[in-house]
């Protein structure tokens, strides 16, 4: 087990584990925390961005995003360590709750982990090829081949769904693939450097 891997289980464990007791907190609550979730362009629920996205609507909702969320988090935690996960993750949440909240429908409540899926699906689908390295490429090939269709989810196709919040996570990870990449690193003080002839 390599040293990023412990971390990032724990890490993901402890994270499905916090949307699962928020979940029962919900149901024996009667639906209350259902108020966190994004009501659009109310200036009041720019508070909510990121409490929506560790809250869903039942216990269906929550299992459908555990084993993506649990996976692809799980892979990119490894890949690129703790802290850079996290800001990954917040600048996926921030750009796909401040989507939601600008472009929902008049009335709605969007709240779930799937915005942070379809970032984390984006962000290892390209991340690979921005720092070229082959084992991440190979990584993205395979989440791409696995989670390919989730895609679809971008599109307008179901009243139920939140397609904004998938549209816009996946615009996040990409963005987050970009701003957050990891830079070559400098010449050390003192290392030896060869001179041009």
């Amino acid at each position: 087990m390599t040293a990023r891997a412990k971390p990032a289980i724990c890490l993901m464990l402890g994270w499905v584990a916090l949307l699962w007791v928020l979940e029962g907190v919900d149901l024996v609550t009667g639906n209350a925390l259902d108020s966190f979730g994004i009501q659009p362009r109310d200036p009041a629920e720019l508070v909510d961005v990121v409490p929506a996205a560790f809250l869903h609507f039942g216990f269906g909702h929550l299992a459908a995003n555990t084993l993506p969320l649990l996976l692809l988090g799980f892979v990119a935690a490894l890949r690129t360590g703790i802290r850079r996960f996290l800001a990954v993750v917040l600048l996926v949440i921030l750009t796909s709750g401040i989507g939601v909240w600008l472009t929902a429908a008049p009335g709605s409540n969007t709240a779930g982990a799937s915005g942070v899926i379809f970032g984390l699906f984006g962000y290892l689908l390209l991340r690979g090829f921005i720092e070229r390295k082959l084992l991440d490429i190979g990584i993205g090939v395979l989440v791409g081949a696995v989670y390919g269709s989730i895609v679809w989810g971008v599109l307008p196709t179901d009243s139920q769904i939140s397609w904004q919040g998938h549209l816009f996570g996946l615009i996040g990870g990409v963005v987050a693939a970009f701003v957050l990449r990891e830079r070559p690193r400098s010449l050390t003080a003192g290392a030896p450097v060869r001179p041009v002839p």
